[in-house]
């Protein structure tokens, strides 16, 4: 079994920053990206940033220059550090990590969430 923790959600101005955390552990051998997706009122869950093993980064357009995600393999920890908030970036945030288990089969596993609210 797989556990992924998040923290940092909460509520912000427009404008502002946040910091999310998400720490795996469990059964697993090697994690390969870790990254976050969030889920709007009425939206489709979409891939906000992914980070690599090596360090590689992706970004989704519309956090690109505002969010940075960044990870501690040591640690198994992946976080997302978000500023200049805008209402659009308010969702549930859900860590993700596609890793290797003890028997070397490749799994993705989302974390349960974690609010972040926008105000205006």
């Amino acid at each position: 079994q797989v556990q992924l923790v998040e923290s940092g959600g909460g509520l912000v101005q427009a404008g502002g920053s946040l910091r999310l955390s998400c720490a795996a552990s469990g059964s697993i051998f090697r994690i390969n990206a870790m990254g976050w997706y969030r889920q709007g009122p009425g939206k489709q869950r979409e891939l906000v940033a992914v980070i690599s093993s090596g360090g590689g980064t992706n970004y989704v357009d519309p956090v690109k220059g505002r969010f940075t995600i960044s990870r501690d393999n040591a640690e198994n920890t992946v976080y997302l550090q978000m500023n200049s908030l805008k209402p659009e970036d308010t969702a549930v945030y859900y860590c993700y990590a596609h890793y290797y288990a003890s028997d070397l089969r490749p799994y993705d596993y989302w974390g349960q969430g974690t609010q972040v609210t926008v105000s205006s």
